[in-house]
């Protein structure tokens, strides 16, 4: 940890790391703030607090191009791996963010002090995950920047921002048990085309999940306990007001359920149009 910045509290701290543009300082900041908060030597939040920014620090490279615009690439060629690598990369980078900024920009919630312990934890493992991926590009002779990537995943911070419960329902209930659907198929094909080292960490990514969507929708159910409203259907109007799209099959019901996240939460979401 360099010590141009003394992180004095959790927010504080938070905070630095979404904004750090350089990468590694980003990871370290994570780091440093995850250890410091873990072991109670951190205040929640203080009045000289920085603003929490509106968009997270990024370095100039990858571009950022609209969702649709993306090139789809098998993965039989290594061009395709290293596009499926990039491509999870910027994602995981995304959720080091978003795991921050739930932590910073909620800070003043009167939520127990267990919450920020598990937002923390996941933003320390998002950052494990970004990590091990872009070394794996860089085995590959690539890194995170080469391709262009897209900015899908920090709208959906944008949309959420005034509202925790939505910011719940939407990132790790929507986004987060998203891998857990797609991310087993990934793995296998991963390893049916021989790329072992590829499928060890989507191996890592997948059990690192179930755990950041169980965080999600433990306190996705205590908020609408205090607020005395049934949670699937919390849920349903939450993601129909902030979430553009609809919610594609298949899923993954078993991961789901054992995070805490049954059909009858998102099985009625899934016929939205997605205009």
């Amino acid at each position: 940890m360099t010590p141009e910045f003394s992180i004095r509290t959790l927010r504080a701290g938070a905070i630095a790391a979404v904004s750090a543009a350089d990468l590694d300082r980003k990871v370290a900041l994570t780091r440093e703030t995850h250890r410091l908060w873990s072991e109670r030597t951190l205040s929640l939040r203080s009045p000289l607090d920085p603003s929490v920014p509106s968009r997270p620090g990024r370095p100039e490279k990858p571009d950022l191009i609209s969702p649709g615009k993306m090139k789809k690439r098998s993965l039989h060629t290594p061009q395709g791996r290293i596009a499926l690598l990039h491509a999870i990369c910027h994602i995981e980078l995304n959720a080091v963010d978003l795991a921050l900024d739930i932590v910073a920009r909620f800070a003043d919630q009167p939520v127990p002090r267990s919450f920020f312990d598990g937002w923390l934890q996941v933003a320390f493992e998002e950052a494990k995950h970004f990590c091990m991926v872009r070394d794996r590009l860089r085995d590959l002779g690539a890194d995170y920047g080469d391709l262009p990537a897209h900015d899908g995943l920090w709208e959906a911070a944008h949309h959420t921002r005034n509202s925790l419960t939505a910011r719940l329902a939407v990132v790790p209930l929507i986004l987060e048990a998203r891998g857990l659907d797609v991310t087993p198929s990934m793995r296998d094909k991963l390893r049916e085309l021989g790329d072992e080292p590829s499928a060890a960490i989507f191996d890592v990514i997948y059990n690192d999940e179930k755990g950041h969507v169980a965080i999600g929708a433990k306190w996705f159910r205590f908020l609408c306990a205090r607020e005395k409203r049934d949670p699937a259907a919390a849920f349903q109007e939450l993601v129909r007001a902030n979430f553009r799209g609809g919610l594609k099959a298949p899923f993954n019901d078993l991961a789901r359920a054992e995070a805490g996240l049954t059909p009858g939460f998102y099985r009625s979401l899934s016929s939205i149009s997605n205009a």
